[in-house]
């Protein structure tokens, strides 16, 4: 179980695959900032101006850098495997199949609860609209079981649209994705412009009234936000030229992304006091305080469509993952095969949409969301622990793109995601163990027998064929 995969190995079924050589660097940014300039921006940003109040600006810059260490390490590992899979990927070849087969199982945990509470909330704001229209849905088919209702209908609806666009085809997927990307940013760019002129200084004082331990439970906050741009390297082998697009593309997403984020901040900080910033419909709602319903109307509108484009690539990174590990034979080798004309993995694109849609449609997601974020958190440490161990196992490996000061940025990077990680709460740690628990025993059940590296010759896997 500790066996690892070659360079050599992954490159070549890289070749096989099945799937088109689309993407650009300004496609992988787009999937980027579709995954990340979502529910974050709309609503994390009152969640954390309460805990930090207007230094919450530090709380953004903070998991900013946190992020962007992340991404170093991501760019380095994503230009020596440009391949699907992402971490998986890299913990397969740096660690072995055991810790691979962890972290697969960890990412579909990550990928899918973040859909189905994307769908979630794209849900309540979309009601929320049509309230504000003057029509009601009923509540049976507008909430969950747990809300009092028989099933979030609108969720569902959503979850089987973006499923549908990914299964005909990530060129399609991508090109709709750019357009709501666009127009997310158009809507965020307005509230800018339009809340630059409202901003008051005396807003600003106290700027930290909860000191650097708010600034940090912040950041903790805030860094789920920038959840979303590892999906990036996900889509490597669907690039049409991964080793030079995927660091680009990584980098302009971060870029645009923290730049609007404080700009937000500074903006909704200035012109409401902090403890009146709402919480959940945080940006629509500073523009209603001054009477600029408009403008709240249209951002809202833009938010609902914005979270189309997040949901699209959560789901898609979900669908990648599955269809590599159901290649490498962990999972039935079925869930790989791919759609002879629309060059997408079939059944791993129905089974995924399917589960989040149940998931949104039914589940309290309130509670089990928290399980995306210590994910994340753990995917991002195994992909710094591996940039440190490869430099060593594979030194002569060809990396276009090479993460500068190593140890020391991943190192670092490791360091701040474990301080994140222990701001969780206990409960989060004992659902996480039983996720894991859970995977362990379907891969000693089923996948360690069906492993195709299980079966291979020594030579098929040794790093001296790299």
């Amino acid at each position: 179980m500790w066996k690892k995969k070659s360079l050599k190995m992954e490159l070549k079924a890289a070749k096989k695959t099945d799937l088109k050589k689309n993407l650009t660097s300004t496609d992988l940014a787009a999937l980027g900032i579709g995954a990340v300039l979502g529910t974050g921006i709309f609503v994390s940003t009152g969640v954390g101006a309460h805990m930090a109040g207007p230094a919450v600006v530090l709380s953004f810059i903070v998991a900013a850098i946190t992020s962007g260490l992340c991404a170093l390490t991501y760019a380095e590992l994503a230009t020596m495997f440009p391949v699907a899979g992402s971490t998986y990927t890299y913990s397969y070849i740096a660690f072995g199949e055991i810790i691979a087969w962890i972290i697969g199982w960890d990412l579909m945990l990550e990928y899918l609860v973040s859909s189905a509470a994307v769908a979630s909330g794209w849900s309540g704001t979309f009601v929320g609209l049509l309230n504000s229209a003057g029509l009601d849905l009923p509540k049976a088919i507008s909430v969950g079981p747990s809300a009092g209702g028989i099933i979030d209908l609108p969720a569902v609806l959503i979850v089987g649209l973006v499923t549908w666009i990914l299964f005909i085809g990530i060129k399609e997927s991508a090109k709709l994705n750019n357009v709501i990307v666009l127009i997310k940013i158009g809507v965020i760019v307005l509230f800018i412009v339009l809340g630059v002129f409202h901003i008051s200084v005396a807003n600003y004082r106290p700027f930290s009234p909860f000191g650097w331990k708010g600034v940090m439970a912040g950041a903790s906050i805030m860094f789920f936000a920038y959840i979303g741009f590892d999906a990036v390297s996900t889509a490597a082998e669907e690039t049409i030229n991964p080793k030079r697009d995927v660091p680009r593309g990584l980098a302009i997403c971060l870029g645009v992304v923290i730049v609007l984020y404080v700009a937000v901040a500074v903006v909704i900080t200035g012109m409401v006091p902090f403890k009146e910033i709402s919480q959940n419909n945080a940006i629509p709602d500073a523009l209603k305080q001054f009477g600029i319903n408009w403008g709240a109307a249209l951002v809202g509108t833009g938010a609902v469509i914005g979270m189309i484009s997040t949901l699209l690539v959560m789901l898609y990174g979900q669908i990648r993952v599955f269809m590599v590990m159901s290649r490498d034979g962990l999972l039935p080798k079925v869930f790989s095969k791919v759609h002879p004309v629309h060059k997408t993995p079939t059944l791993c694109t129905i089974i995924t949409g399917s589960i989040a849609a149940i998931m949104t449609g039914l589940l309290p997601l309130e509670e089990i969301i928290k399980l995306c974020n210590i994910g994340t958190l753990f995917a991002f440490i195994l992909v710094s622990i591996g940039v440190i161990v490869l430099r060593k196992t594979m030194p002569d490996a060809e990396r276009k793109f090479r993460c500068p000061w190593v140890p020391f940025i991943p190192i670092l990077t490791i360091v701040a995601c474990v301080y994140l990680m222990t701001a969780l709460p206990l409960e989060t740690w004992i659902r996480f163990i039983i996720w894991l628990s859970l995977g362990l025993l379907i891969y000693f059940v089923y996948g360690r027998h069906h492993s195709i590296l299980q079966h291979s010759k020594p030579r098929q896997y040794s790093d001296t064929n790299s």
